[in-house]
């Protein structure tokens, strides 16, 4: 009996391999400035092998962007979960949110995608993906806290998130100032019951 990994787990773990090693490499680096070849060897692939899974280049940034974000999302979360009032609630995760590395890179996936039709539906589930795990993590602290929300929590979620990738597309754009410049907290409308 043979012991070698079968081809659809070791595609799997290439797949996964590319994919990490892309979002490194797009986290410290200009897009342009990462090549094909350089995410291949950095994976231990083979530059065809990040066609073959990915479809494109931009397909891969598109995906390593949104894994950038999911993870320093998940990794701001035990911010949000230390503050004792929905106020400082507000603000922390505001502040520490608009200071994610992974925004830039987002923004500049976003703007590939939308004039790429093909990666639309990829940003698209890819935005689903940010919102359930923000939806979740909220329901968590509002029920953790007792605290509760002026509108529904899919609605609260896309709106701060919304505001955030506003607030950084404006920054990247040129326009003078700073993303902390917009009252991104003012857009949540987390209080405590007893206020209601």
């Amino acid at each position: 009996m043979s012991t070698d990994e079968p081809a659809r787990a070791r595609g799997r773990r290439t797949r996964a391999r590319i994919l990490d090693q892309a979002a490194e490499l797009f986290a410290g680096q200009d897009y342009a400035a990462v090549s094909v070849a350089e995410i291949a060897r950095s994976a231990g692939a083979h530059p065809h092998q990040v066609t073959y899974y990915f479809g494109s280049k931009d397909a891969l940034f598109v995906q390593a962007a949104f894994l950038l974000l999911l993870r320093e999302a998940r990794d701001l979360e035990p911010i949000g979960l230390r503050q004792r009032t929905p106020a400082a609630f507000r603000e922390a995760v505001a502040r520490t949110t608009l200071t994610l590395p992974a925004l830039p890179v987002v923004v500049r996936a976003m703007s590939i995608s939308r004039l790429r039709p093909e990666l639309q539906k990829l940003a698209q589930h890819r935005l689903a993906i940010l919102f359930r795990q923000a939806e979740h993590y909220l329901a968590g602290v509002l029920e953790r806290h007792d605290w509760t929300l002026d509108r529904p929590i899919e609605v609260e979620v896309r709106t701060f998130w919304s505001a955030v990738l506003g607030a950084r597309l404006i920054s990247e754009s040129g326009y003078g100032g700073h993303p902390s410049d917009i009252d991104v907290a003012g857009v949540l409308t987390v209080h405590s019951k007893a206020a209601a």
